[in-house]
């Protein structure tokens, strides 16, 4: 089956849907999402989104935060776009209806200067904006409702987009080869309610798929969380960076049943304290920030006392605040304790580090475009210059609304000025030859080991000799994928597995060929910072066939 559409957006978390809505009104839109529309790694956002806001902020501030936090590896102009567009993007969610916490003597008043901002680490001010403790779920609403009313988007849940197509794709027997980069025309996608792989051609397509969490064992993304977007991008023969730089966030809960359950940085902002099991503070240790140190620091801290004191966990402890604050600031997370046991009015929370963010990905240009004509990416899939080598808190929400709305503008400026008619046809999807897979426990069995040795060989702390056992289990995992994929029909499992492996030897190569240890990436061989040497970008890109 083939459709038709002027914009593809693969995604439907914050960028995807700020995108589909910003050009609309200009062309037909397609925007496809691997489940319900609701399910993202933006609707898990708790703690907000960074902006200045406050009298005594700055955008000066700001940017030097971000690059603080950025280890040397931050672009300075896109800082300073981000930054600087900030309030004005802000405003534009306020104008569609979205809720922030306001200070309670202003009321109804929603001007810049009376939000409710809070502080998150490696934050030199108070500058989130929030929405109680669940920000991600309020722009989630507001922006899936504007985008489902929308007469000129067609949203198709449940639809898993398995490669990109470029103009010179080639189909065999389910395996898609580019022979050469051009440009992009649409994507390969299996509806999973029809069990039907359809072919969706478009003048212009957007990554915005997300984060890859999913790749580790422990993490606090959801479980659409495989990577998608990086692993198409790269196998379509677009550049890819700095995959090395995997951000863990110091605070998950530490329960059998907490899946994937986040206690978010805004409680260390309010005063919250991390402790051993015997109560005594450990990061004055570490930073002369304390608690409030970046995100990178923090999980190291975390990692280095569980691994001297052997303990499973460390803990969270804010019970020295008014219980009613408590419970009026962080309603969410206090009620979702409690279903676990755990009552943070009265007592610590048990917390260890999980993985949170990629700040690597398809590498972009100041408006969102890859190197492949046609072919946008914006958010946790992209990498535009902004993180560097370790994202400061609450950065990329604000990163995703301003390069959605950069991409949106060249998007609908190249959708009136290119010409689309010397496009060929992409070619239908071809599976003859293949069967229904009857070996489903290779599926399970890779997906479990790939995300077992990439916590323990590729995680917080690394080796040479860790990253080497890793390299080695990936290229024979991806040699079974390989030719199990060859021979059987594709299904939303087996595209899973092959982009999680995909991801997974990104993540190695890069990490195996930074030789020093900065922001997010930790080699035990090389402890110090080499500017002389490694002040610079990863870069990977696939050699093209001939």
């Amino acid at each position: 089956m083939n459709i038709q559409t002027d914009f593809l957006v693969i995604g439907s978390g914050i960028a995807g849907l700020m995108f589909a809505l910003k050009v609309a009104d200009q062309g037909t839109v397609a925007l496809i999402t691997k489940k319900d529309i609701m399910e993202t790694n933006t609707s898990q956002a708790q703690g907000g989104i960074a902006s200045v806001f406050d009298q005594l902020d700055s955008f000066d501030l700001h940017i030097q935060d971000t690059l603080s936090a950025g280890d040397g590896l931050c672009n300075i102009e896109v800082v300073e776009k981000v930054v600087k567009s900030g309030p004005d993007r802000i405003r534009e969610l306020i104008d569609l209806g979205v809720s922030f916490n306001l200070k309670e003597e202003t009321g109804d008043d929603c001007q810049g200067q009376h939000f409710d901002l809070t502080r998150e680490g490696g934050h030199s001010h108070n500058r989130i904006i929030h929405a109680q403790d669940m920000t991600g779920m309020e722009l989630q609403k507001v922006l899936s409702r504007h985008v489902q009313d929308h007469h000129n988007i067609q949203v198709l849940e449940n639809h898993v987009a398995i490669d990109l197509i470029t103009c010179s794709t080639r189909i065999k027997r389910g395996v898609v080869t580019t022979t050469h980069e051009d440009f992009c025309c649409g994507a390969y996608v299996l509806d999973n309610t029809l069990n039907q792989v359809k072919t969706f051609e478009s003048r212009i397509t957007l990554l915005a798929t997300g984060g890859s969490g999913k790749v580790y064992l422990y993490t606090s993304n959801p479980d659409i969380a495989t990577g998608d977007g990086i692993a198409m991008g790269y196998r379509a023969g677009a550049t890819i960076a700095n995959m090395e730089f995997v951000q863990f966030h110091p605070t998950c809960l530490y329960h059998p049943n907490a899946k994937n359950f986040l206690l978010s940085e805004a409680l260390r902002g309010e005063g919250a304290i991390l402790c051993d099991k015997a109560g005594r503070r450990f990061m004055e240790k570490y930073d002369p920030r304390r608690d409030l140190a970046c995100r990178d620091v923090v999980a190291r801290a975390i990692d280095t006392e569980l691994k001297k004191s052997g303990d499973e966990s460390v803990f969270l402890d804010i019970s020295h605040k008014d219980p009613a604050f408590i419970q009026s600031r962080f309603p969410n997370l206090y009620e979702k304790c409690l279903s676990f046991g755990y009552d943070m009015t009265k007592e610590p929370i048990p917390v260890v580090p999980a993985a949170h963010y990629m700040c690597g990905g398809v590498v972009t240009d100041m408006v969102g475009r890859t190197d492949i004509r046609r072919l946008y990416a914006v958010g946790e899939t992209a990498c535009t210059g902004l993180h560097g080598a370790n994202r400061l808190a609450s950065n990329s929400l604000i990163e995703a609304l301003v390069y959605a709305e950069a991409a949106a503008t060249q998007a609908i400026r190249d959708l009136h000025e290119m010409d689309f008619r010397a496009t060929p046809p992409a070619p239908l999807w071809d599976e003859v030859g293949t069967s229904h897979g009857d070996e489903l426990i290779m599926v399970t069995q890779n997906w479990d080991e790939i995300r077992r040795f990439m916590w323990n060989y590729v995680g917080i702390v690394r080796s040479d000799k860790r990253l080497s056992r890793a390299k080695r289990r990936i290229d024979i995992i991806q040699d079974e994928i390989r030719e199990y994929y060859w021979d059987f029909k594709v299904s939303s499992d087996l595209i899973e597995l092959r982009n999680i492996a995909m991801v997974a030897e990104l993540i190695i190569r890069c990490a195996t060929h930074r030789k020093e240890s900065r922001g997010l990436h930790y080699n035990l061989e090389y402890p110090d910072r080499d500017d002389l040497r490694w002040q610079k970008d990863t870069i990977i890109r696939r050699p093209l066939l001939s």
